[in-house]
């Protein structure tokens, strides 16, 4: 195995145009992926059998960044290498045909990873158990950001234990969230 095997990042420079509605820095849910960017993006995953999870479009200096996180149907996030490059690729081309991104920009197609997004409520449903990190839209009870154990998630609301007491956030106010991948002396093993 290479050293490029260990980190599945692809980077591609293109030019095209977006019409799609300015996005917040950061936003990174499932529903907020304009529906421009979507009905390109979405078809050319499933494609390959994969699906897709988000796709963040962070605007700014050029070459503007798009991230696209693909998974497998399983949400294991066991998407081969090769599996992100050729969506990459055809992803490039087909972005670049519609002119979808105006300008220079630099497109990352990767897998989610070990602290993965969670965009979708199947990503809450499947992370039930583990560590994560949520910021609301909207302060819920004077905060927005809330780290914890995701103890259920269930009817479109995820319950999580931070520090002793539980916590119930909409899914509809998850701005961004993600696991919190713990460490063991197991992962340093080798």
């Amino acid at each position: 195995m290479g050293k490029w095997a260990v980190r599945p990042l692809f980077l591609f420079l293109g030019a095209a145009r977006i019409g799609a509605r300015p996005r917040r820095r950061g936003r990174s849910v499932y529903r907020d992926i304009p529906e421009e960017l979507r009905v390109l993006i979405e078809p050319v995953v499933q494609g390959r059998g994969l699906e897709l999870v988000d796709v963040l479009m962070t605007r700014g200096r050029r070459p503007w960044l798009m991230r696209v996180t693909i998974d497998t149907p399983e949400g294991d996030g066991r998407v081969p290498v090769d599996g992100c490059a050729r969506v990459s690729r055809e992803l490039e081309t087909h972005l670049d045909a519609a002119d979808a991104v105006p300008g220079e920009y630099r497109l990352e197609v990767s897998s989610p990873g070990l602290d993965r997004v969670l965009a979708r409520e199947k990503d809450f449903e499947a992370a039930r158990g583990s560590r994560v990190h949520i910021e609301t839209r909207n302060p819920l009870d004077g905060r927005r950001r809330f780290r914890g154990l995701l103890v259920a998630f269930r009817d479109g609301e995820a319950t999580l234990n931070v520090d002793g007491s539980e916590v119930a956030i909409p899914f509809a106010e998850v701005a961004r969230a993600h696991t919190i991948y713990e460490f063991t002396r197991a992962d340093f093993a080798r």
